[in-house]
């Protein structure tokens, strides 16, 4: 049995369950020591929360103790000699104690940040001097956190010691190898799993705004965190610095953080439906590409096609991000991705004014829906930083039997979900669906098998089917009292798979379609609008719809205005900022503009930075550093209400 390194395993497993085993605890001293601003109402809200909480856990534990993992399993014979076990020993309480004072330092520090421990803390200590003044000051004020820590160590270390490992050299090393290096393979990929806190397809890491799906209260989410987890989750991912370039006034006048738009009191409210599609980009739709004048263009979305024809539409539009959570906070918030995302940032987890904050303000009913594993993509966490009354996603639908198997439930059956359980609201409602099929693997339910174009690309036939599963939506729902008084919105999060070269052009891979409709003509949505628009449009014109006559913050602007705003498009591909004003193109770095390039260089073929000057230029210059600073102050110090 030695060739099988039981004793060894058994070790492993204990000493790992000992750090879940102390987190547990410091969550509780956390939530104790900060009880004032973390509202708890009941031991089973309380539990909830710390149950919730182990997924966090299992990500920081495993960033910590990968290394003391690894080292403990590896076979290199001398595992179980006592002089190996020591160095394990000190390894494990020097990485695990390091650690754990993380959270022990927010018992305090969560009073004047409240938010747990990111690396943006770390970025604004640098510039202090007196951080070691405030830390001992720190420890002088609160020596109860001290002597826990302390106590909790000792603990942890005598825990530690009453499961040891005694020396046992392998008699057969042929066995003793392979059940090692199986057992590493296992273990690595457990650690891996951990690590990204799921083993579904159909999620990607998850970060500080999940935590945000499972509080009824915002300020909760800091009970189901750790500050290990948000310290590495938000490591060398943290590009937010306050700068300087430009005075306030500049950008009081020439931004325009604050937008209002005033029309008589609408009555009846309408009703507000957004459809966010997956990787449904402008490219795939006929009604988009009629100026595009590109050679045997193909459509795949017939019914998209035909609605465009009886709405309002911009067919010159942009998303304001790269991924789907990009999406949805600039399409319901306004809040575009720079090179990392607002969604995983430190500073997410925050009061947001949005479309879906003023539909509350307005008694509007406000929902999401999304039929993916609930939780997936971060949307239930960060709809809940919104304010969304009520989450539908798998969960709620109930019927594995339309799932596709690896992202959600099949688009078709979803929107009738959708449509049905709209119609069981009481008006006015506001409420976005977030589609699932248009993605990859790119499959359509057996069913249909051979009903939609397949094209060149394999995104083609399930956009074919998502644009199949939109008619019979409308179908549905044109047969329901809500729908006359109803404003559509039709959007992409962001695009996919390209097949044409136009759309393979660096600014045209953000290209989708924008689309408003309603059958109450009343709103007058119909017509193109031809100038640049993006997502961030959507909720400035949805205010102004909705005679929502107050201020908004908003970058955006509202397309259907008498106002005569200028725009300004913004986005990143992760290296750069990337600004459209006027008849130029702007890539910013953070610090200073790095290419300038003409409205129709969609290429970025042709910098003329250095090389063409004009007070345009000057101008756009100084309006993407206003932007820019603007953005990062009302981020940085929660100003996005």
């Amino acid at each position: 049995m030695k060739e099988f390194r039981l004793q060894e395993i058994v070790a492993l497993l204990y000493r790992i369950f000992l750090a879940f085993f102390f987190y547990q605890i410091s969550r509780l001293l956390f939530w104790f020591f900060n009880k004032n601003l973390i509202p708890v109402d009941s031991v089973s809200e309380y539990l909830n929360l710390a149950y919730h909480g182990i997924a966090f856990d299992t990500t920081a534990i495993f960033y910590v103790n990968s290394l003391f993992i690894l080292l403990s399993i590896i076979p290199i014979v001398i595992n179980t000699k006592k002089v190996y076990q020591k160095f394990l020993f000190y390894l494990y309480f020097i990485t695990n104690g390091i650690s754990y004072g993380m959270n022990f330092g927010d018992f305090v520090y969560f009073k004047f940040s409240q938010a747990r421990l990111t690396t943006a803390a770390m970025n604004v200590a640098q510039h202090e001097s007196n951080v070691g003044k405030v830390f001992l000051l720190s420890i002088v004020e609160h020596p109860m956190v001290i002597v826990w820590f302390i106590i909790l160590m000792a603990l942890w270390i005598f825990l530690y010691k009453k499961v040891k490992v005694n020396f046992q050299k392998p008699v057969k090393l042929i066995p003793y190898f392979v059940f090692s290096v199986l057992t590493l393979c296992l273990t690595a990929l457990l650690v891996v799993g951990g690590i990204r806190g799921d083993f579904k397809h159909s999620t990607r890491p998850i970060n500080l705004v999940d935590a945000n799906r499972h509080v009824t209260k915002p300020a909760q989410a800091n009970v189901v965190l750790n500050s290990v987890f948000s310290f590495f989750r938000t490591m060398n991912t943290n590009n937010f610095q306050e700068v300087h370039f430009v005075d306030e006034k500049f950008i009081d006048e020439n931004i325009h953080p604050y937008k209002l738009y005033t029309r008589e009191e609408v009555e009846p409210k309408p009703n507000i439906v957004i459809f966010i599609l997956e990787s449904f980009g402008k490219e795939y739709s006929g009604a988009f590409n009629k100026n595009t004048d590109i050679k045997n263009f193909v459509s795949y979305t017939p019914f998209f096609d035909s609605l465009a024809t009886k709405s309002l539409i911009a067919t010159n539009a942009f998303a304001n991000g790269r991924q789907s959570i990009h999406g949805m906070s600039s399409i319901l918030a306004g809040i575009p991705t720079l090179k990392d995302a607002f969604t995983s940032s430190p500073y997410s987890n925050q009061k947001i004014q949005s479309i879906v904050s003023i539909s509350n303000d307005m008694g509007y009913d406000t929902s999401f829906f999304h039929g993916a594993p609930n939780g997936s993509m971060g949307f239930l966490g960060f709809g809940n930083i919104l304010g969304f009354k009520h989450y539908y996603g798998k969960t709620e639908y109930n019927n594995d039997a339309d799932f596709d198997g690896i992202w959600g439930i099949w688009d078709e059956p979803f929107f009738q979900y959708f449509s049905k359980t709209l119609n069981q609201k009481k008006s006015p409602f506001m409420a976005t669906l977030f589609s699932v099929s248009s993605h990859h693997p790119f499959k359509v339910p057996e069913k249909y098998q051979g009903q939609f174009k397949k094209g060149p690309l394999e995104i083609h036939e399930p956009i074919g089917y998502t644009d199949y599963a939109l008619k019979q939506f409308f179908k549905t729902a044109e047969k329901m009292p809500w729908f006359n008084n109803t404003i559509f919105v039709l959007v992409a999060d962001h695009t996919n798979q390209v097949g044409y070269p136009e759309y393979e052009k660096s600014i045209n891979r953000f290209s989708v379609p924008i689309l408003f409709y309603s059958p109450n003509a009343k709103y007058n949505l119909k017509g193109e609008v031809t100038e640049p628009a993006q997502q961030m449009d959507i909720y400035p014109t949805l205010a102004d719809l909705m005679g929502y006559n107050k201020k908004i913050r908003s970058w955006g602007r509202s397309l259907v205005s008498d106002k005569k705003e200028d725009y300004m498009i913004i986005n990143s591909d992760s290296i750069n900022e990337q600004f459209m004003i006027g008849n130029y193109i702007y890539l910013f770095n953070g610090k200073e503009v790095t290419g300038i390039y003409t409205i129709d260089d969609r290429g970025l073929e042709k910098n003329l930075l250095n090389k063409v000057d004009n007070p345009e230029i000057q101008k756009g210059i100084l309006l993407s550093k206003a932007w820019y600073q603007d953005y990062m102050n009302r981020v940085i110090n929660r100003k996005l209400n």
